[in-house]
């Protein structure tokens, strides 16, 4: 049986099993109610452990939490290497740039002082926990800028500060430990250079060498395809479990090196590694932050006095705002863009995370400080996290810095069906962008004045120059159907695979032309054809409105719409959503459809 009824425990198995399903769920129903991820996953944990004792790591897992958590604690930060490619770096803007390359360094020393005189730790304590401050939470910040809907300036800068500060802060808080680990061995002060700087070389030398053979085996085709995933993730155990052997806790230093080093390789099959590793942390992640949350003591809680409340303050007034003020110094930014970002801060799972590991270990070596990290972690992220969530987007609002109110449409292809199209959407003023590669097929759109991106939509320059957190769906419908194709799988992960769209492709009948159904986007347009939809427009189709009533129902509309295509549903909130082939429509009153529609039958619907 699964549980101990005299003792109340879970067995192994079946608390591992719980903790992912929880820490998934957590994620999944904030996705759903649209709230911080990090919130849901806090009061998950707290109520499974403090609270109503159902799982206790300590109790149900025992020797296994310490191991399992420097494990997760060494991909989140391998991950977070990944990301950190200083191509992209150079091609950022200069905010970005100084907010890594001065606003690192400066917020480790900020948020060390808020540390030692607002909360009253140690210097030891404050160094480690300082340098694990500078992560703002890659994986909160994302979602609370989708939410707020912000203008693309600001939100490229938070975003970007978040994911290339991730590794820094990590590798700013190992070198820390180490120092203080050395010191506290009880060596000479010669002895303890030797022994840190053998560390970190030997760390190094193992990150590096790990990522290069990486990088040669892949390039080479010494690794099959399918096995490229498993291979990197042993090779990540086995450099962390390496460079632990040798120095312990060198083992994060070793695996975000390594991260790095395959970041900048250019490897052909970079993307996927990385969407793998993404997937991998979001479960570790969860898995890590519910073991946390559940192994709360309330009683070291209970030692968070007002100092807790004061280093909260000093973070979130002073050291943030401080930082970041003096890194854009000199930089053109509009001051009420700067003053925005210096107040937003809100920080993740992974502090808490790493936080947590390096609470235990200080507290092992004798820091005595160590066993109040955890705690403060927890108290940081959870304020930060509620207060940004509440507040991100009226502060914005009331800054002049969010984009549009409503997600508009993003159409890919330059045509006559597309350019109808878009000119219908903004008479509905529905937010609407057409992109093409070819500039020549954009002339009709932009002589009707409508928004136009000349260019590639998979390029770094649409990246970096379009608004793409306004679009809340894309419709892939040029005269290629492998582009459109390229274009909808490429651009699921970040829009959703629920909101994008193609049209049907032209030989997608044929068992011989036929894709699997996990390339591609919905079948947009009743499944048409671009040709169909563009020889309906050609022969004098127009885009139609009708609004539904009691009186005129969906059914109504079918009958006297036989021909007609249905392209958009808006609903009464003013939410809208494009049916698909084999959608099932729903009407009801006040529900508008648009639709493309002969002109016999408007004139007959008219009547």
């Amino acid at each position: 049986m699964a549980i101990d009824v005299a003792a109340g425990a879970l067995s192994p198995v079946t608390a591992l099993a719980l903790v992912g399903a929880v820490g998934v769920g957590a994620q999944l129903a904030a996705w759903r109610l649209n709230l911080p991820a990090i919130v849901l996953m806090l009061i998950a944990g707290v109520l499974l452990g403090p609270v109503f004792g159902v799982f206790d790591p300590d109790r149900d897992i025992g020797a296994l939490k310490g191991p399992m958590i420097s494990i997760a604690v060494a991909i989140i930060l391998f991950e977070g290497g990944l990301t950190l490619n200083f191509h992209t770096l150079n091609d950022a803007a200069k905010g970005v740039k100084r907010l890594v390359v001065i606003g690192a360094p400066l917020g480790w020393l900020t948020s060390a002082l808020a540390l030692h005189y607002g909360a009253g730790l140690g210097w030891e304590a404050s160094a480690v926990f300082g340098g694990i401050m500078i992560v703002t939470g890659p994986t909160v910040i994302a979602p609370l800028l989708r939410s707020a809907r912000l203008s693309r300036r600001p939100a490229a800068l938070l975003q970007w500060e978040a994911i290339v500060n991730d590794p820094i802060g990590a590798l700013a808080a190992v070198l820390a430990f180490e120092v203080v680990a050395v010191l506290n061995a009880g060596v000479t002060a010669g002895q303890a250079v030797v022994d840190l700087s053998l560390g970190i070389a030997f760390a190094t030398a193992i990150g590096i060498a790990a990522g290069w053979l990486i990088v040669r085996a892949f390039r080479r085709g010494w690794v099959p395809e399918y096995m490229k995933v498993p291979v990197l993730f042993v090779s990540v155990l086995a450099a962390f479990a390496a460079s632990d052997a040798l120095l312990h806790e060198s083992g994060l230093l070793a695996v975000t090196i390594m991260g790095v080093w395959i970041a900048n390789a250019d490897l052909p099959s970079y993307e996927e590694l990385r969407r793998f590793k993404e997937h991998a942390t979001v479960l570790l992640v969860s898995g890590v932050f519910i073991l946390l949350a559940a192994g709360l003591d309330f009683s070291e809680l209970a030692r968070l006095d007002w100092r807790a409340v004061a280093f909260v303050l000093a973070v979130v007034l002073i050291a943030r705002p401080l930082t970041v003020l003096a890194s854009l110094i000199g930089t053109a930014l509009p001051l009420k863009e700067r003053a925005f970002i210096a107040f937003t801060g809100p920080r993740g799972v992974v502090l808490v995370a790493v936080a947590g590991l390096f609470g235990d270990r200080l507290a092992e070596i004798g820091v005595a400080d160590g066993a109040l990290v955890g705690p403060l972690a927890f108290v940081l992220v959870a304020t930060t996290v509620v207060f940004h969530g509440f507040t991100l987007r009226p502060i914005a609002k009331a800054l002049g810095l969010t984009g549009a109110a409503q997600p508009g449409i993003l159409l890919v292809g330059g045509n006559r069906f597309t350019t109808a199209f878009a000119e219908a959407l903004r008479k509905m003023k529905v937010p609407v962008l057409l992109t093409d590669p070819n500039w020549s097929h954009l002339r009709a759109a932009r002589a009707a004045g409508l928004p136009t991106f000349p260019g590639d939509i998979l390029s770094e320059a649409a990246e970096n120059h379009l608004e793409l957190l306004d679009f809340g769906v894309i419709v892939a419908a040029t005269d290629n159907d492998a582009y459109n194709t390229l274009v909808a799988t490429d651009l699921s992960p970040e829009f959703g695979r629920e909101h994008v769209y193609q049209v049907a492709r032209e030989k997608e009948a044929s068992s011989r032309h036929a894709l699997p159904s996990t390339l591609g986007g919905k079948a947009f347009g009743r499944g048409m054809t671009l040709r169909e939809l563009e020889a309906r427009v050609a022969q004098g189709w127009e885009f139609r409105v009708t609004r539904l009533t009691e009186e005129y129902t969906l059914e109504n509309w079918r009958t006297d719409q036989s021909e007609a295509v249905l392209m958009l549903v808006i609903q009464t909130s003013g939410k809208f959503r494009l049916p698909f082939k084999g959608d099932n429509v729903k009407g009801g009153d006040g529900v508008r459809l648009m639709s493309l529609s002969p002109i016999e039958e408007q004139e007959a619907a008219a009547s």
